[in-house]
């Protein structure tokens, strides 16, 4: 990578944020793993706003995960219709619930989390993550994708995998479990698409405000 990230203690540097956001709750409303896990599919490509919005009627109808196991694709849609993708994301849940049966079952590491189709990286680590689980990779979400680059970690890429690959080859290992929400939430609240850099409380270390135009993603 033609960075000068190797030149840079970035655990150091990033400390600002982890401290900022290190107790800071999920944008997902859930109160259970089987919610979480259903939460995080459906808010693939779509807003947490909106995954929170439909989710007390949705877990209203399928209380546990047992209860989707027994339903089908025509009692899941209309609670789900307003969700993009949701003729798919439909039959991941079913899918997943099928898979899983129910709650305890849920598996906890990335190879057995990605091996159930509707689960990517992404959702795995999210999932990894609020269960207190050390994640094997990085949260890299579409905000982590804008904002990392900014900050001169990576190099600008729109594929959240090499982008992730490229996090973890610059970023301590021992901060994989809070950097990628952290860097998230930095960019839902500070780092939007029209920046508030002098809000930033790593500004001092950011490529960014050196270099504007920088990374146009």
């Amino acid at each position: 990578m033609d960075l000068f990230s190797d030149a840079i203690n970035w655990k150091e540097e990033l400390n600002p944020i982890l401290k900022k956001y290190k107790f800071k709750k999920h944008p997902l409303n859930y109160n259970n793993l089987y919610e979480l896990v259903i939460m995080v599919v459906l808010s693939a490509q779509d807003s947490d706003e909106n995954i929170n919005k439909i989710a007390p009627n949705f877990f209203l109808k399928f209380p546990k995960m047992e209860n989707l196991v027994q339903s089908n694709l025509n009692e899941i849609i209309p609670h789900i219709h307003s969700v993009k993708y949701y003729e798919n994301k439909a039959e991941w849940i079913l899918n997943i619930a099928k898979t899983i049966k129910n709650e305890e079952n849920i598996p906890l590491t990335m190879k057995s989390l990605t091996a159930i189709k509707g689960i990517g990286r992404k959702s795995a680590n999210v999932i990894m993550k609020e269960a207190n689980i050390a994640l094997e990779g990085i949260m890299t979400d579409l905000h982590v994708i804008m904002v990392a680059p900014r900050i001169g970690i990576i190099n600008p890429i729109q594929d959240g995998l090499k982008a992730e690959k490229q996090l973890m080859a610059v970023l301590p290992k021992e901060i994989w479990n809070e950097i990628g929400m952290a860097i998230s939430f930095l960019g839902r609240e500070i780092c939007r698409p029209k920046p508030k850099c002098t809000k930033c409380p790593i500004n001092s270390c950011c490529k960014y405000p050196k270099n504007p135009f920088q990374n146009k993603i």
